[in-house]
């Protein structure tokens, strides 16, 4: 097989690193990590060798690749986990590939206001009407989601799937601004997110980053949301 390297950026900020990670790591497959800290010198010499859209992840899987992270997350699900990353039921894949679909492009209110940051720790922010609304939106989400999918396990669809990766950025989000969670199946389906192994290793990994600043310590932001 092909060798299979996935280019990403510092797992404290990156949200679209850590979902094309998290499709990968549960498919299964061996790969390589190539990691690019976030608006660096380094970042800017080495990236356009690495990715035609100048962004990760981008995947190499021998010769070819692959650099959005959904069509990352698709090319991951039909390669190497033999389909498993949506569910066997029309019905359910097709709520899932909704809901990745409104992730991938909407919710800007939220990407905005609170930047993926695993280091962060009850961080308060402004809130806003739109911002209000996208929380609504998505804790409405999982809840139908939870509804539909409760009867095959505990994952947004049942089994894990790309909704689940494409959601984990949210969950880190709301634990490190402090969004209150609805009891229930919201505050349910964090916790099991949140307690996942892939998710610890990674949130092991953005605790370990070396180059973190003096900045980010003190609570500003060093790194582009998303």
């Amino acid at each position: 097989m092909a060798a299979i390297k996935l280019v990403i950026g510092n797992r404290n900020y990156s949200s679209w690193s850590l979902r094309a990670w998290l499709c990968l790591r549960k498919s299964g497959a061996a790969f390589t990590e190539e990691l690019l800290p976030l608006d660096t010198p380094e970042f800017a010499r080495r990236i356009g060798d690495l990715s035609p859209s100048r962004t990760v992840p981008v995947l190499w899987h021998g010769e070819r690749c692959v650099w959005d992270s959904l069509a990352i997350c698709e090319y991951i699900n039909e390669t190497f986990a033999d389909g498993q990353l949506w569910p066997r039921d029309a019905g359910l894949r097709a709520l899932g590939r909704s809901l990745v679909a409104e992730m991938h492009s909407g919710y800007g209110a939220l990407r905005a206001a609170m930047p993926m940051n695993f280091r962060a720790r009850q961080r308060r922010v402004p809130t806003s009407p739109a911002l209000e609304a996208d929380i609504a939106r998505i804790f409405q989400r999982w809840t139908l989601a939870r509804q539909q999918g409760a009867g095959e396990g505990p994952w947004l669809l049942g089994t894990f799937s790309i909704a689940d990766a494409f959601f984990a950025p949210v969950a880190v989000r709301f634990g490190g601004y402090g969004v209150a969670l609805p009891a229930g199946p919201v505050a349910d389906y964090v916790a099991h997110l949140r307690a996942d192994e892939a998710m610890q290793e990674w949130e092991r990994g953005a605790a370990a980053e070396s180059w973190i600043v003096e900045a980010d310590e003190a609570g500003e932001e060093t790194a582009a949301p998303e």
